[in-house]
């Protein structure tokens, strides 16, 4: 069952599970696709049946196609003299203009999605902008989460990230990315895959030989990390 809501100020989709203390996965869509852009996921993933989906759409309305959102701006003349130069796209020192903001929301729609439905477990994830997303939430709030997702994702902030990255001791952290990645070099998330396991993450590396995707192989690791988290009791 796939419904449509209002929470926290975002438009999200909601699929799966209807109980009142189902597992809750939030997953937020990369820079440019609509905010349903991952709800295909749920549909093929094998995690506990009742588990419960979240799909929110970025706040920001882009003009290059219709449903285009984005949780912050990108610098779109940056990045395509950048790919024609081959440089490395490397933002592990930057904080982008608007992920605060971001941040807030996601925040309080996570605290809107724990009122609302008491879920005995919450995973937070993204591809790409999204995962980057997900990965400054999880070292900034106070809230719980019992995993995290980071699908294509980077490295950012390094200075403010790395030394919080001791919060997620013993947190189960899925991370894939493509050794051909032409947008977010792979030798970045490397980087950051090994920061995250050095301050003491249970990590779950999957590189893959492809661009920026998460093809069927991921799907079905990644579904089995979700079983393996949302199945154990909170």
């Amino acid at each position: 069952m796939i419904t449509r809501d209002r929470i926290a100020g975002l438009d999200v989709v909601l699929a799966g599970g209807d109980s009142k203390d189902a597992p809750l996965v939030v997953l937020l869509h990369g820079f440019g696709a609509p905010g349903d852009d991952l709800v295909s996921l749920q549909r093929v993933m094998r995690v506990p049946r009742e588990t419960r989906f979240v799909f929110p759409a970025g706040p920001i309305a882009l003009d290059m196609m219709p449903g285009a959102r984005a949780w912050w701006n990108i610098d779109m003349m940056r990045l395509q003299s950048a790919m024609e130069r081959g440089d490395l796209r490397d933002l592990s020192t930057e904080e982008p203009e608007g992920m605060d903001e971001a941040r807030a929301k996601i925040d309080a729609l996570l605290g809107e999605l724990e009122e609302k439905f008491a879920p005995r477990a919450l995973v937070l994830g993204g591809f790409s902008q999204g995962a980057m997303l997900s990965c400054d939430v999880a070292l900034r709030t106070e809230r719980r989460l019992d995993g995290l997702v980071v699908l294509s994702g980077t490295l950012l902030a390094k200075d403010a990230w790395v030394p919080k990255m001791s919060r997620l001791a013993n947190k189960p952290i899925f991370q894939s990315h493509g050794s051909n990645d032409p947008l977010l070099p792979f030798a970045l998330a490397e980087e950051l895959q090994h920061a995250l396991a050095t301050a003491g993450a249970r990590t779950t590396w999957v590189p893959f030989r492809g661009g920026h995707e998460i093809p069927g192989p991921v799907v079905d690791r990644l579904g089995a990390f979700l079983d393996g988290v949302l199945a154990k009791p909170a």
